[in-house]
């Protein structure tokens, strides 16, 4: 009797200490955030994602400190994009490189592809403070004018081609009710032999969080944290409107909201290469994400977080 006492007792406290440091949406912006720069140097507003799309596509990179794996990325990126471009005059995009608060010359670096392509190309957001990956990319897709909205990792872990392969998953979900769908990059495919490469602990690291995501919050997506993901623009501000999740944990959370809003979501093979330089620290990160994952579930059980409607950004 006891022990099953102290347990309820115990799972009472989590779920009333998740309900009371719950905080809310914050889709606020410093005043810096609200421009970008132009090629001459001037300012310009950034558009809201609550505006019609006026590009085919929008792609957001998240970056922190990528001063040195970023070129690479965007030297793949810009030359897919300009080569399609050629091919298919009609197709326009811009890339918005979201700085994440660096500390070294992420926002330098970026702005020389700014100057190359041109601003109505490439964008640069760079946020006062850090706010984690999560917070990047909404703040970058937020900003964007694309009718489909593209997330990638800026160190260029997928190759960006593969965007053909989550852009085939996007169309093959029909109906989109209110056009609203998302198509997931995996890297499941690849787990078998993955696992060959890491020490025991860190599979029963994995392993363990593939669980509690399927237990607490997404079912039927097998790699939920790939960073390759394709949004329709109304499907976009649907999730993001309501993400609360900043760091590490945010895509589960995202895809919570995309399945309780019922939206169509596509998993599709993608290429991966684990590139060095990674930001995630492996015990602590996992640890980190599994409280997450159980305080996502706990906040929205108890109401602490609900489902927005798409606010705008102040």
């Amino acid at each position: 009797q006891r022990p099953l006492c102290l347990c309820y007792i115990t799972d009472l406290c989590v779920l009333m200490l998740a309900h009371v440091t719950a905080e809310m949406v914050n889709l606020t912006r410093h005043e810096k955030e609200k421009y970008f720069l132009t090629v001459t140097g001037e300012k310009e507003l950034f558009p809201s994602l609550h505006d019609p799309p006026s590009r085919e596509l929008s792609v957001v990179i998240p970056a922190y400190n990528e001063e040195l794996r970023m070129p690479v990325m965007l030297d793949e990126a810009t030359q897919y994009l300009e080569n399609r471009q050629k091919q298919q005059p009609s197709f326009t995009y811009e890339v918005i490189v979201v700085d994440d608060g660096s500390k070294d010359k992420t926002t330098e670096v970026a702005l020389r592809y700014s100057k190359k392509y041109g601003a109505d190309k490439v964008r640069i957001l760079t946020l006062v403070k850090n706010r984690g990956k999560g917070g990047a990319v909404r703040m970058g897709t937020l900003s964007s004018r694309g009718k489909v909205i593209l997330m990638a990792d800026a160190d260029g872990a997928t190759k960006f081609s593969d965007i053909e392969k989550v852009e085939a998953g996007l169309n093959t979900l029909n109906p989109k009710p209110e056009n609203m769908a998302i198509s997931c990059g995996s890297r499941a495919h690849l787990e078998i032999d993955s696992v060959a490469e890491r020490s025991v602990f860190r599979t029963f690291l994995m392993y363990g969080f593939h669980f509690l995501v399927w237990l607490l919050c997404v079912r039927g997506i097998k790699d939920t944290q790939c960073g390759f993901k394709l949004f329709t623009r109304e499907a976009a501000l649907k999730t993001f409107s309501s993400l609360h999740v900043e760091r590490w944990a945010f895509d589960v959370e995202l895809l919570y909201i995309a399945q309780c809003f019922k939206i169509p979501i596509a998993e599709v093979a993608v290429n991966w290469t684990e590139i060095e330089g990674s930001k995630l620290v492996p015990f602590w990160s996992w640890l980190q994400m599994g409280r997450d994952l159980i305080f996502i579930r706990m906040r929205y059980f108890t109401r602490a977080w609900k489902l927005q409607s798409s606010h705008k950004m102040d």
